[in-house]
């Protein structure tokens, strides 16, 4: 007989008066293990009551509050947003959990290695673009021809090269001349363009944006030469023209951005980007744990990873204290969830204590529950640093980023930021990619896999089946990391769906 079929739903922890379906469960079945008979059908990665809870009480998964029942309930009740409340809080008590320990990275000689792009500057890439960036929303459309020009067929004398890519947005214009939004913008940018996935970039701009071109690279120390060229629309004659000198200056640029060779590089060069996208009811349980394993293995060889998605911090705050390690790490934070603690005040997200429909359907029942389930992509070691929106990243181990939760607003940052991959989780399915970087991801079950293979690399069916754990799923996730890393296409990049997800984070007055 099956695991599924002797054990259909997942205890987490003893203590945890709920426990998860591991698909269907009907009405009126007795639930191996747990000595109760279900109530309602239960869905697949949806709760139910393990004992009775009263009204009032806490509900414990995996040794953590997820909530409050809003009423009295029976054992083998189907427990969700019906009947389970955050009660408005943005901190509920949460399992203690042992404050993180500094983990002592690998010998140089033991690390991992990957077959990287090492740049002049000692930055090290994991793809080898020319990008065509913008300063405004004017620039738009010429940059995209530019970039769009040199397809297969034109880079076919140039095997190095991994393409040429619009990074264009839809800002830079209408908003404040100075102050925090418009320097957001403009390292953002200057972030891509620094990126050591970006060999050679060509700056489009129209000419009379707020983000004044001629300011934007003086403020961020940017300086036109054979790597960086600038077009200004208004200067060159009109769109045709500016396509044309774009086309030129990239043509130009080929010969030394194809003129690169891989090489072995350890695996301490690693920054990887850790997102979440559409949770459901098993994510909590198998992608992000493997993913948080796989952050411990990428801080023990030295490399960096980055954690964001701040809102969902919000409900969490003593875990975060404790897993800071130094008060300066965590008043950094702190002062990012103050932030946003005031930016959400009286706004229909889920900082208000309520997910959307398609979460619930999921699984999830409450914000603290997709916080808590989220958080375990972030490991077990400490947080070294903090970071304001797309900053430049320093430290090595895990650390910090302000970001909202939207993937690709999320991801911008963390990539102008040096990020060079990124390592997503999926409970119910995402076509996400993000150019120039590639993103793998990793499907929290064998269903959502199978409906959306062709978007997502990996799945985690293995770990409700029983047939392997979290550490050995973890162990195959790294390794497949360092071969994207040294060039194995995601199959997002195989799709061409990467183009679209740069998307600077829009914080200031449009005017």
């Amino acid at each position: 007989m099956n695991a599924v079929a002797l054990c259909p739903a997942i205890r987490l922890d003893p203590n945890d008066n709920v426990v998860i379906a591991r698909a269907l469960i009907p009405e009126g079945t007795q639930v191996a293990g747990e000595n109760v008979t279900t109530q309602q059908t239960i869905p697949s990665g949806h709760k139910l009551s393990s004992r009775a809870i009263g009204k009032g009480e806490p509900v414990f998964k995996g040794r953590a509050v997820i909530g409050y029942a809003s009423e009295s309930l029976v054992a083998g009740t189907w427990l969700h947003t019906h009947n389970l409340m955050v009660e408005g809080r943005a901190q509920a008590p949460l399992a203690q959990t042992p404050i993180a320990e500094p983990m002592a990275p690998l010998p140089t000689s033991q690390r991992a290695t990957f077959q990287g792009i090492v740049r002049a500057d000692g930055q090290v890439g994991t793809r080898n673009y020319i990008g065509v960036l913008v300063v405004g929303n004017c620039g738009a459309s010429a940059a995209r021809q530019a970039a769009d020009w040199f397809d297969a067929d034109e880079l076919a004398a140039y095997p190095n090269v991994d393409g040429v890519v619009p990074l264009i947005h839809e800002i830079g214009c209408g908003m404040e001349l100075t102050g925090e939004p418009m320097e957001l913008l403009r390292r953002t940018i200057s972030g891509f363009i620094r990126h050591p996935n970006i060999a050679a970039a060509v700056v489009v701009a129209l000419g009379c944006e707020r983000n004044n071109l001629g300011v934007f690279l003086e403020k961020e120390g940017l300086v036109v030469g054979e790597k960086l060229k600038t077009v200004t629309i208004q200067e060159a004659g009109g769109i045709r023209n500016t396509v044309e000198l774009a086309k030129q200056y990239i043509r130009d640029m080929l010969p030394a951005v194809d003129a690169v060779c891989r090489q072995t590089v350890s695996a301490e060069h690693l920054l990887v980007a850790m997102q979440s996208s559409t949770q459901d009811g098993f994510c909590g349980i198998t992608a992000n744990p493997v993913l948080g394993r796989v952050a411990d293995l990428v801080v023990l060889n030295g490399g960096t990873v980055v954690v964001s998605e701040t809102p969902e911090w919000l409900w969490m705050q003593q875990r975060i204290r404790d897993r800071s390690a130094t008060p300066e790490v965590w008043t950094k934070i702190a002062n990012r969830l103050g932030w946003w603690r005031e930016h959400g005040r009286g706004r229909d997200t889920e900082m208000s204590g309520r997910l959307n429909g398609a979460l619930q359907e999921a699984g999830l029942s409450t914000p603290l529950e997709k916080a808590i389930d989220s958080f375990t992509k972030t490991g077990t070691t400490p947080l070294r640093d903090a970071y304001e929106y797309a900053h430049a990243i320093k430290a090595k181990g895990l650390v910090f980023m302000d970001t909202p939760d939207a993937d690709a607003i999320s991801v911008t940052g963390q990539v102008a930021g040096g990020a060079n991959l990124v390592l997503m989780s999926t409970g119910t399915g995402t076509s996400f990619g993000s150019l120039p970087i590639p993103t793998l991801k990793l499907a929290s079950n064998l269903r959502t896999f199978e409906r959306i293979s062709s978007d997502i690399d990996m799945h985690c069916g293995a770990l409700l089946s029983g047939e392997d754990c979290v550490d050995g799923l973890a162990k195959i996730v790294f390794a497949c990391l360092l071969e994207v890393a040294s060039g194995l296409r995601t199959k997002g990049e195989a799709n061409g769906v990467d183009a679209n997800e740069y998307i600077p984070w829009s914080i200031g007055v449009v005017a």
